[in-house]
C-alpha cells in the first residue's frame, strides 16, 4: 500500500519515500572532481608557461642594459658602461674587462695624438669590436700597411695579447668597383687587407696564430647606406673582433697545430 509520504508494508511498517533529488547529486558528484581536475591541469600549464618565458624575459633586461652601455658621448669611444650585467656568452670576460681594454685604449690614442674618427670601439653581441677606418692603415686601393697604421696597430694589439679570446679580423670596403691585377674585386682587396692585419699581429707581436682568423666582407657588410662621401669612408674599415668566449669556443680548432721551429711563434 503507498501513502502519502511513504510505502507501508503491513500493519505498522512505514518505509520512507526516495527523494529523486538526493538521487541525482549522486549520479553528478563526479562532475566536482573533474572540475578539480581541470582546474589543477590549467594551473599547471600556467605554471610551465611563466618557466618558458623567464629567459626572454632576462633577455630582455640585458638589451636595455646593454643599450645604455653602447651609448656614446662625442669625443670618445666609449664611455657609458653598466657593470651589473655580463656581456652575453663572454663566461669569465665581463663587461668591466672590457670597459678597461677600451678606456685603456682610448687614453693611449689621446696620448699619442691620434685621430679619434680614425677608430672606434664598441660591444656587441660578438664580444668587442674595434673598428679601424681605411685611412688609418691603407693606401685607397692598397693592403699594405703604411707606418701610421702600425702605431695604432701597436697600441690595440698590446690591449689584447693577453686576452685568451679568439681574435677575428674582418676587412669590409665601400661598394665602388675595383678591378686591377692585385685585386680583381672587393672580396680580394678586404681579404688581402685582414690578412696584412694578422700578419702583422702574429709577427710583430708574437700573437698565438691560431688565435687569429682573418675574413674578407668586400661591400656586403656596411654600417652605412653607401650614399655619401662620408658613409663610404665609415664602410672601409678593418674590424678587429675580440669575440665572446662562447664564440671563441665554437671557433675550428685542431690539436695538430706545432709551430715551426724559427717562426714568431717560437721567437
Amino acid at each position: 500500500m503507498r501513502g502519502k509520504f511513504g510505502n507501508t508494508r503491513g500493519p505498522g511498517i512505514f518505509v520512507p519515500r526516495r527523494r529523486r533529488s538526493e538521487n541525482k547529486t549522486g549520479r553528478d558528484r563526479w562532475l566536482l572532481t573533474y572540475a578539480d581536475l581541470i582546474t589543477l591541469l590549467l594551473a599547471f600549464f600556467i605554471i610551465m608557461y611563466s618557466m618558458s618565458t623567464v629567459d626572454a624575459k632576462l633577455f630582455g633586461k640585458v638589451s636595455e642594459a646593454l643599450s645604455g652601455i653602447l651609448h656614446k658621448k662625442s669625443g670618445a669611444i666609449l664611455s657609458k658602461f653598466n657593470e651589473s650585467y655580463p656581456l652575453p656568452g663572454a663566461g669569465p670576460l665581463k663587461i668591466s674587462r672590457f670597459k678597461i681594454i677600451l678606456r685603456s685604449l682610448e687614453n693611449k690614442a689621446i696620448e699619442k695624438g691620434i685621430d679619434e674618427n680614425k677608430f672606434k670601439a664598441e660591444i656587441t653581441e660578438r664580444g668587442l669590436v674595434i673598428h679601424m677606418m681605411e685611412s688609418a692603415l691603407f693606401l685607397s686601393g692598397d693592403a699594405k700597411l703604411t707606418s701610421e697604421s702600425m702605431e695604432l696597430l701597436d697600441l690595440v694589439a698590446e690591449e689584447l695579447k693577453d686576452v685568451p679570446n679568439h681574435i677575428r679580423v674582418e676587412g669590409h670596403t665601400d661598394n665602388q668597383l675595383i678591378a686591377t691585377r692585385a685585386y680583381p674585386s672587393n672580396w680580394e682587396l678586404s681579404s688581402a687587407r685582414a690578412t696584412a692585419v694578422v700578419r702583422y699581429l702574429s709577427n710583430a707581436h708574437l700573437i698565438n696564430p691560431a688565435r687569429l682568423s682573418a675574413l674578407g666582407y668586400g661591400e656586403y657588410r656596411p654600417r652605412k647606406p653607401n650614399t655619401r662621401v662620408a658613409n663610404r669612408a665609415s664602410n672601409r674599415r678593418v674590424d678587429i673582433v675580440l669575440l665572446t668566449l662562447e664564440l671563441s669556443l665554437k671557433e675550428p680548432s685542431s690539436s695538430f697545430y706545432v709551430p715551426i721551429k724559427g717562426t714568431p711563434a717560437e721567437k
